[in-house]
């Protein structure tokens, strides 16, 4: 039990930390490697609606807290659901820039598509932490209070 305790502690702050990071860099124009792939995505998910430097600002936020929460335990439940949401969006330029994502060859990936393919990493690992953290919803604290007083 403790190990499984500690594993996920070390996973929540090494995601937390890269969540933080990755958000950081995004505050400073030209400082991330991902700010074009990721300016060029949400503006044609957002259908242009949003500017893009205001969509990217967001995002710097979204980021660094989340990276913030996961350090300090903060809405763990909450945090991870968003993450993970987060992360499935990271994959939608393989769809709408793949132009950017595979090379000349059938199977080569650029280093952006590379970039993209790690996130499957980040997504197995927020699942996991997703699964083992324990469930706080509202209705399942209504629940729990329900089951109680049948049982006494």
């Amino acid at each position: 039990m403790q190990n499984e305790v500690f594993k996920n502690f070390i996973l929540s702050r090494s995601i937390g930390i890269v969540y933080l990071l990755f958000g950081v860099v995004k505050f400073v124009p030209h400082w991330s490697p991902a700010e074009q792939l990721a300016g060029e995505t949400i503006t044609i998910l957002t259908m242009g609606l949003i500017p893009t430097q205001l969509c990217l600002l967001l995002l710097a936020l979204f980021e660094t807290v989340i990276g913030i929460c996961l350090l300090f335990n903060l809405q763990k439940t909450i945090i991870l659901n968003l993450a993970i949401f987060h992360v499935l969006f990271t994959f939608s330029p393989l769809f709408i820039l793949s132009n950017q994502i595979f090379g000349n060859e059938e199977a080569a990936f650029t280093l952006t598509g590379q970039y993209i393919f790690k996130n499957i990493i980040l997504l197995s690992v927020l699942v996991s932490l997703r699964l083992e953290a324990p469930v706080t919803s509202p209705t399942h604290t209504v629940l729990k209070t329900i089951r109680k007083k049948i049982t006494i």
